[in-house]
């Protein structure tokens, strides 16, 4: 394998772990409201006979910052979307008219806040462990071609260097949105 090949692999799997970070605190609650705090919560829906999406069901808006409005595409999903909601780890209750479900969102007791900011890191490391393992595999590649000579001296050693630098920029990006996800969650 070459070594822009292993560069290219390097970078896929890198970005994968720092889209997984994104997606993931878009589910962080920070104290006000935002489509992203639900829409991915799943639902059982017995007479579709299946587990779907929230926003597969419905339409998430938020009419102002303190309220998630559910409107539920097929009226006769209300009830399981409300059971959902209800049984997903928020921690908010849903208020139901039979038509529109209203999600108000309270603010963050500094206690909360605290504790929203430490998962926010837990998630960031994890998803750095996955950078470093990406890493490591790569180098173990590299190690394997220059074995099997594919790559000479000079060319492994200049892959390693690329494959950390590649790692360095992954692992800031990474500090960059957990950064910015606490600063959000301390302020709102």
């Amino acid at each position: 394998m070459s070594a822009s090949e292993i560069e290219s692999q390097c970078n896929s799997g890198m970005d994968k772990a720092v889209a997984y970070l994104s997606e993931e605190l878009r589910g962080i609650r920070t104290g006000q409201a935002t489509p992203g705090l639900v829409d991915h919560i799943k639902i059982e829906v017995p007479s579709y006979g299946s587990t779907m999406n929230l926003r597969d069901l419905a339409t998430i808006s938020v009419p102002d910052p303190t309220t998630i409005m559910i409107k539920a595409f097929d009226p006769g999903t209300i009830k399981d979307i409300e059971r959902g909601l209800q049984s997903s780890d928020l921690g908010i209750t849903p208020m139901s008219d039979g038509k529109i479900i209203r999600l108000p969102i309270p603010p963050l007791s500094g206690e909360r806040r605290g504790q929203l900011a430490t998962q926010v890191k837990k998630m960031g490391e994890a998803q750095k462990i996955s950078v470093r393992n990406v890493r490591r595999d790569m180098n173990k590649r590299i190690d394997a071609d220059k074995k099997d000579a594919k790559l000479s001296e000079d060319e492994a050693d200049d892959a390693k260097d690329s494959v950390q630098k590649i790692t360095k920029h992954h692992e800031d990006e990474i500090d960059k949105q957990v950064a910015a996800k606490t600063k959000e969650i301390q302020e709102t």
